[in-house]
């Protein structure tokens, strides 16, 4: 058979049953094959959107998420959402069309050496250089993207070759990839060494991020926070791992996290880190992050462990194989529970003293928070959420209680305005029996607004809840706070009527400007078939608080 009818026999092979991309000259053959191949295709109108569309796919079903771009413009257009896979961890498989062999290197009509240029942004790469290698690196591709760390892979294939007539023979047994073995059990040495840690501390706090999700870890997670009275905060990629609300949870921490969780990280005498990077956003001042804390930092990836903080006890392993042996060896020491009421009774007062809300309007004016609040009402706090990046998303992880993994969907590492509506659009493929809310920005949504066209198309009925504010939210926010009111470029004014333009690409439309009748119109939206726009103005110049001001530490929290 053809080269181009083997990868998808391949794709097959690995489970794929939906794709997301664009067609182009370098990669017409893979699409000639996709004619008669039993997969499911949606036409992105861009090839960022696909990329995204295949991050929420993988993000909402735990599957791998697939993306296919042609060469030249269409494989960078891929670029931003390779690297925001990369930083989030996302398992994905992005495909791309390369041109014939003999053009390679002769700056041939569109091409772009999509390999040198995502190199620092995947996981791994193939470049393809004889079409019988196509089954091989497809099985070798997916099984790298959904083990480990979980992340992008990229698989480049000239037009010439995925054209070529080939023996199909399938990838049989397990993929021999000699030097790739990630380590997935912990040490056991180190396990016990930690629960000792643990029954000593009179102050611990368990700081969970995104690779408990990705570890499909949650039950594990709960199980171990609630083996005892240990306070737990997470990071925004970790919100749903531990169900929220809950008497141990002290909200998400971080820049504009709850101020309890950022105390209590200031003040604990053991962190208990996991599938968490102790990025720039969670420590603030990271030679003032949690001054009088030893940490026991667990992750899969150990280039993660003591990047940022030096770990003072390290176990290299997946959450799902760790945390049951960390909880079976701490209950085995029968520490004393009491120990840990002095710690409660501080955070308790953090509680009373610093509880998240904000001021509500006294008209119909609609606060931002009050539409969150509105949202889980509306959604009876049961919905997938996309977001995209910016004020919105901090106010969703701050208002919208996650009870469940897979429900929140965010661009947290590379933050990537734009995100939210191809990420609700492959959320709702992948699970089309949930009901798929993106939260969106207006100066995000702005940029993606094509792919309204890719879900009219394909009749995916996800809805868009935007939060219209008429600015670029979080930067008006920094130039309001830091630069003095210098409002320099943030300001998107009233264009477009998001109403007209949600109906000229097929949509329902709505508007609301009064908060009396958001949640029914919410309530609406979501009854409505085929996929829906709100339009809610809100507050224009609400900031969202509290906030660790950048390269400040925790304890300086403002707001």
């Amino acid at each position: 058979m053809r080269a181009a009818d083997a990868l998808c026999e391949a794709l097959k092979a690995e489970g794929v049953e939906h794709v997301f991309g664009i067609p182009g000259g370098a990669n017409l053959p893979t699409y000639d094959a996709l004619y008669d191949a039993d997969l499911l295709h949606i036409q992105s109108r861009h090839e960022q959107g696909a990329g995204h569309a295949a991050e929420g796919y993988a993000k909402a079903s735990g599957r791998v998420g697939v993306a296919f771009a042609t060469s030249g413009p269409g494989a960078t257009n891929l670029v931003t959402a390779i690297a925001d896979a990369m930083m989030d961890s996302v398992p994905t498989v992005f495909i791309t069309g390369q041109v014939r062999t003999e053009l390679i290197g002769t700056d041939g009509f569109q091409e772009a050496d999509v390999t040198g240029i995502t190199l620092p942004v995947v996981k791994h790469s193939f470049l393809v250089t004889d079409p019988r290698q196509i089954p091989a690196y497809i099985q070798q591709a997916f099984h790298i993207a959904k083990t480990g760390r979980p992340g992008p892979v990229l698989v480049d294939i000239p037009q010439d070759l995925s054209r070529a007539d080939i023996e199909y023979e399938p990838a049989e047994g397990p993929p021999e990839l000699p030097g790739y073995k990630p380590p997935t059990e912990g040490n056991i040495k180190q396990i016990r060494l930690a629960a000792k840690a643990l029954a000593n501390s009179r102050r611990p706090v368990v700081y969970s991020g995104g690779g408990v999700v990705n570890a499909n870890a949650a039950q594990e997670l709960i199980d171990f926070v609630t083996s005892d009275k240990f306070p737990i905060t997470q990071t925004v990629m970790g919100l749903g791992a531990f169900p929220a609300p809950h008497d141990q949870w002290l909200g998400m921490l971080g820049m504009h996290g709850t101020r309890t969780a950022n105390y209590a990280m200031d003040n604990a005498d053991l962190i208990i880190a996991v599938g968490s990077r102790f990025d720039d956003r969670i420590t603030g001042k990271l030679s003032e992050f949690a001054p009088r804390a030893k940490f026991v930092h667990i992750d899969v990836d150990p280039a993660e462990i003591s990047k940022n903080v030096p770990a003072h006890i390290p176990i290299v392993g997946d959450a799902k194989d760790v945390l049951p042996k960390l909880t079976r060896e701490y209950r085995a020491l029968k520490a004393d529970s009491g120990r840990l009421e002095a710690w409660w009774e501080k955070i308790r007062g953090w509680q009373s003293e610093h509880p998240l809300g904000y001021e509500d309007s006294t008209d119909s004016v609609i606060k931002p928070q009050f539409m969150i609040e509105a949202m889980y009402e509306a959604t009876e706090g049961d919905a997938i959420i996309t977001s995209d990046v910016g004020q919105h998303q901090m106010w969703a992880a701050q208002y919208y209680h996650f009870k469940r993994p897979r429900q929140w969907i965010n661009s947290g590492g590379l933050g990537t305005m734009g995100f939210g509506l191809p990420a609700a659009i492959g959320a709702k493929v992948a699970c089309p029996d949930e009901t798929v809310v993106c939260l969106a920005g207006d100066g995000s949504l702005v940029m993606v607004c094509q792919e309204f066209a890719t879900a009219a198309h394909h009749d995916i009925p996800v809805k868009v809840f935007l939060m219209n504010n008429g600015y670029m939210g979080m930067v008006r926010q920094w130039q309001e706070l830091f630069w003095e009111k210098r409002y320099s470029s943030v300001e998107l004014g009233d264009s477009p009527d998001w109403v007209k333009l949600a109906e000229a690409f097929g949509w329902a439309a709505m508007r609301c400007d009064d908060k009396r009748e958001l949640t029914g119109q919410m309530r609406t939206a979501i009854e409505t078939d085929g996929p829906v726009l709100l339009d809610v103005h809100v507050d224009r110049e609400e900031n969202c608080f509290p906030m660790i001001p950048a390269g400040a530490a925790a304890r300086d929290m403002v707001g």
